[in-house]
């Protein structure tokens, strides 16, 4: 079991993204839209999307939305 994902939760992939063509970042958790990225911080995000394997990108998206580090999501 990971030290960071102790529940287990992001082996569900709760977590999805979308880009558009102007380099925004729409992040959902569940299908819900939970953070959009712009500008420097879309960029930042997705070159550490492009060497993540599905288990990094989902710990990516959780800690990016910032509200998903606490423990209490259901």
């Amino acid at each position: 079991m990971s030290e960071i994902d102790k529940r287990g939760k992001l082996a569900e992939q709760p977590f999805a993204c979308r880009t558009t063509k102007d380099g925004k970042v729409f992040i959902h958790w569940h299908g819900s839209l939970v953070t959009t990225l712009r500008g420097k911080a879309a960029q930042k995000f997705l070159n550490s999307m492009a060497a993540a394997d599905p288990a990094q990108a989902q710990l990516l998206m959780a800690r990016v939305t910032g509200h998903f580090k606490h423990g209490n999501e259901n």
